[in-house]
């Protein structure tokens, strides 16, 4: 495997942050709808920056967009791992409806027939772009899988999946269709460089656009410029570190502490990365009028430890994963609210109150229905959107949710004991639920075809952050509601996600 400085100067040299083509486009449109920028970072968790909580980290130009806009408490990615986070925050869709159940291998992928947010504004006649990690498609292994091109984005430039993983046709940059390589640069620095360079280039700047740049970062493996990492050495940052809270999940039998100069180095770095789009952006005079959000795809990235391996270590890599859901119960993977309630940072001046602080419910499926009402588009009408529209919590208010959110973990037989596999929140209630085991010798797509749930714990978020106190005894009218309408929803899900052949895992 390559390491991460390795994989990114075997990309030198290609011309990949070239002055990019003109884009063919429609006649100008009206300057009165908002372009919008979507930054996502990767296993980022909830208290992993300055401006929530985090007593170690610096993050400075996010703490500054922070005051810039508003900072959500509230706000969720729509699934607890990579693939399925990201499938709905295109589509506005629970993830598995389109399939996505876990992570987009053996033939599973966004399908063709999914209406994204790209595609609905790119027909309203705005540029798009994406750039960074994709993780909805194998597009790098099979031709005939869909890219971010066939999902609505004009331009992109992508990973299929996470960088430096695997051999290096697995990790390489593709631009349009065409594998690219090398490039020299940090992963987040690279795809900075694409958006600011796409954004410099399009041949008409009074367009409104839309632009996705999805990072690598903090996700493992964790390599740091040295400069960054090496801010986080001293007493100071080791004592400070004994109090960084990790979702109740058990640690490694190993120390694993003095590996927090990484995570941490590699938190500020993405940053740096971050505060140069902003600045970039705004540079440009599109400040203004365009709407920012930056979030993260689920909560943080856990290492190893002995009860999740059986015994067996796995992945060392992990070892570095640092980071935390602050007060929040669970990390990546759970259903608990550590594992999806994630940073949220919203700024578009004049509209997004400046250094507010919301504690509205926000769920990445809500990002479609948002744009497209600012945008003056209609949702798409022929399937299920579970997202709402929050444009009046970017304004400074409140919105009235028709239906609960959930969230889901696509578990198999080696993660069963440790975590639910269903979380559904209504106002501060919050039901898990967990499916019945999988018979070892049937396949994990017939066991979520079929699979009924079990059993229920039912919590209060308003008095227990960390979800220890179950009230399911103690308010059996509220399970019973909550139940059915989980019971629904699981049935709905099961009835239309796809069957995935070619996913054998057992």
């Amino acid at each position: 495997m390559l390491d991460r400085r390795t994989f990114i100067r075997r990309l030198a040299a290609a011309g990949a942050l070239s002055a990019l083509p003109g884009l063919a486009g429609c006649a100008r449109q009206a300057s009165a709808r908002p372009s919008f920028l979507v930054f996502l970072a990767d296993d980022l968790g909830y208290g992993d920056l300055a401006s929530y909580g985090h007593p170690i980290l610096r993050t400075p130009n996010l703490d500054a967009f922070a005051d810039q806009g508003t900072r959500f408490t509230d706000f969720h990615s729509a699934g607890t791992v990579c693939s399925p986070s990201r499938a709905a925050l295109l589509t506005g869709r629970n993830p598995y409806r389109s399939g996505l159940y876990y992570i987009a291998e053996a033939g599973m992928h966004l399908q063709r027939d999914e209406v994204t947010i790209a595609t609905l504004l790119r027909d309203a006649g705005y540029d798009t772009c994406f750039v960074g990690k994709w993780h909805l498609s194998r597009f790098d292994r099979d031709a005939t899988a869909p890219t971010p091109g066939d999902h609505g984005f004009d331009w992109w430039f992508a990973t299929a999946v996470n960088a430096f993983e695997g051999p290096e046709d697995s990790t390489t940059f593709w631009r349009n269709g065409e594998k690219v390589g090398p490039v020299d640069g940090w992963y987040c620095d690279v795809i900075v460089d694409e958006a600011l360079t796409w954004l410099r280039n399009r041949p008409d700047p009074e367009r409104p656009f839309f632009l996705e740049v999805c990072s690598h970062e903090p996700h493992t493996p964790v390599e740091p410029p040295e400069e960054f990492a090496a801010r986080y050495d001293g007493a100071r940052v080791d004592s400070l570190e004994r109090g960084i809270a990790y979702g109740g999940v058990a640690r490694p039998p190993h120390d694993v502490a003095p590996n927090k100069r990484y995570y941490y180095g590699t938190v500020e770095q993405l940053d740096a990365a971050f505060g140069r789009l902003i600045a970039g952006l705004d540079a440009q005079g599109l400040e203004d009028d365009t709407l920012v959000l930056f979030t993260s795809d689920n909560g943080p990235e856990s290492p190893v430890n002995l009860e999740e391996s059986r015994g067996e270590w796995e992945d060392p890599s992990r070892d570095r994963a640092l980071g935390t859901p602050g007060p929040w119960r669970g990390m990546k993977r759970f259903p608990y609210e550590g594992g999806h309630r994630v940073p949220g940072l919203a700024r578009w001046p004049g509209r997004v109150p400046a250094g507010a602080v919301s504690h509205e419910l926000v769920n990445a499926t809500d990002l479609l229905p948002t744009m497209a009402e600012l945008a003056g588009i209609a949702v798409p009408g022929d399937r299920t959107i579970d997202g709402t529209s929050v444009v009046p919590v970017l304004e400074g208010g409140t919105v009235r949710r028709e239906r609960p959110v959930f969230w889901l973990f696509p578990a198999h037989e080696d993660t069963h004991y440790l975590m639910p596999h269903i979380a559904m929140r209504e106002g501060s209630l919050t039901l898990l639920g967990w499916l019945e085991p999988k018979d070892p010798d049937r396949r994990i797509m017939e066991w979520i075809k079929s699979a009924r749930l079990q059993r229920f714990a039912l919590y209060d978020l308003a008095t227990d952050s960390t979800q220890e106190n179950d009230l399911s005894q103690a308010r059996p009218d509220d399970v019973a509601r909550l139940r059915a309408g989980m019971e629904a929803f699981w049935a709905e899900l099961q009835a239309e996600g796809p069957d995935w052949p070619g996913w054998t895992s057992k």
